[in-house]
């Protein structure tokens, strides 16, 4: 096995020409990939890449830096109104918009991450959790807001429509290819952020925070950035999320989302850019299509409805989606703690190694 010499080898994007050759080609593949998909499809990957990009985030809090947080949806929401309130009501272009509503989120981020200080573990949970809860309320019972009924997203206009510049995406395929490029830049950051002095003194915060601090790492600067970075994130993705779906209300952002946030990063491994992303492909496919539609699933669809019919109801079949998200976290912290990632690892160690 290859043993790292120095430091440029662990920043580098690529160890040798050959990951270089696979990214470009995997990069390429997801360009031509509207060409094979339906609408649906399109619109289902779109949601899958929103939702990598709140994993990155939410995997720098809890993964890299030790903090645990119940309220990442309502950063989501943040992002989501802020961005759609930013274009309808103030014009400001698209690009913007965008970049201000994930600061604002950071905002609250920083704010949040300030009781981080004295609370850990399930206090600290409990107090992001009350976060959460209490925008989805607010932004419920203001009227600038819409209120219950929610809003609707403007058009997509990511021109300058002021200087008389337009450049209007209506297609599932046009956001695509917008989202795309911006989950991409979302990831390399997220990378670059834990390799550098940063993400170090994150994972020192992590491992033990007395011991990181004696060090010399400033808890309240790094604890309260890690909030702040996280819920830029959030933030982000909350905006795209905004058009992709073209309405928001409220109570979409409710406990349950801040959880499914949280099973994303666990079945896909703490601590890890790749188990991100695998976690919050896995989750989101789950939630949109499998598990949205489980009576028609093939083999078992049949046999669960039956089981709906006897023991349950019809209408109560949808909660199937949440007993199969909590199985299959159950199932992760038993059998597999690292998950995804942890599989990934020790299968490529074990090709590396072979036959020893």
């Amino acid at each position: 096995m290859d043993m790292k010499c120095e430091y440029y080898e662990d920043i580098q994007y690529f160890k040798n020409k050959w990951v270089c050759l696979i990214a470009i080609v995997f990069v390429l593949f997801l360009l031509i990939l509207p060409v094979y998909l339906s609408g649906y499809r399109i619109f289902l990957f779109n949601l899958m890449m929103i939702y990598v990009i709140v994993a990155l985030g939410l995997n720098i809090l809890v993964g890299y830096t030790g903090q645990i947080s119940l309220g990442h949806a309502g950063f989501f929401a943040i992002g989501s109104y802020g961005t759609t309130l930013l274009m309808g009501q103030l014009h400001i272009p698209f690009i913007i918009a965008i970049v201000l509503a994930g600061f604002i989120a950071a905002a609250f981020g920083f704010l949040l991450g300030l009781p981080a200080l004295r609370l850990e573990g399930p206090y600290l949970a409990i107090a992001t959790l009350g976060f959460g809860m209490t925008i989805m309320h607010i932004i419920g019972e203001v009227e600038l807001f819409g209120g219950r009924l929610g809003l609707q997203a403007p058009p997509l206009d990511i021109g300058v429509p002021q200087i008389g510049w337009s450049l209007m995406l209506s297609t599932d395929v046009h956001k695509y290819y917008l989202i795309l490029p911006i989950t991409i830049l979302m990831v390399l950051a997220a990378r670059n952020i834990t390799k550098t002095h940063i993400g170090r003194a994150f994972v020192a915060i992590r491992d033990s925070d007395i011991a990181a601090e004696v060090n010399g790492v400033y808890l309240l600067i790094y604890k309260t950035l890690s909030f702040a970075i996280s819920a830029f994130y959030a933030g982000i993705a909350g905006g795209l999320f905004a058009f992709v779906l073209g309405y928001i209300e409220p109570f979409t952002f409710n406990l349950l989302l801040s959880v499914v946030f949280l099973v994303m990063i666990i079945v896909g491994g703490l601590g890890s850019t790749l188990g991100s992303i695998t976690g919050a492909l896995l989750i989101a496919y789950l939630q949109y299509s499998l598990l949205n539609n489980i009576g028609e699933a093939p083999y078992f669809g049949k046999w669960i409805t039956g089981i709906s019919e006897r023991w349950f109801t019809l209408t109560g079949l949808e909660n199937f989606n949440s007993i199969a998200l909590g199985s299959i976290i159950v199932g992760v912290i038993i059998f597999e703690s690292k998950g995804i990632n942890g599989i990934w690892l020790r299968m490529k160690k074990y090709f590396i190694t072979w036959p020893f």
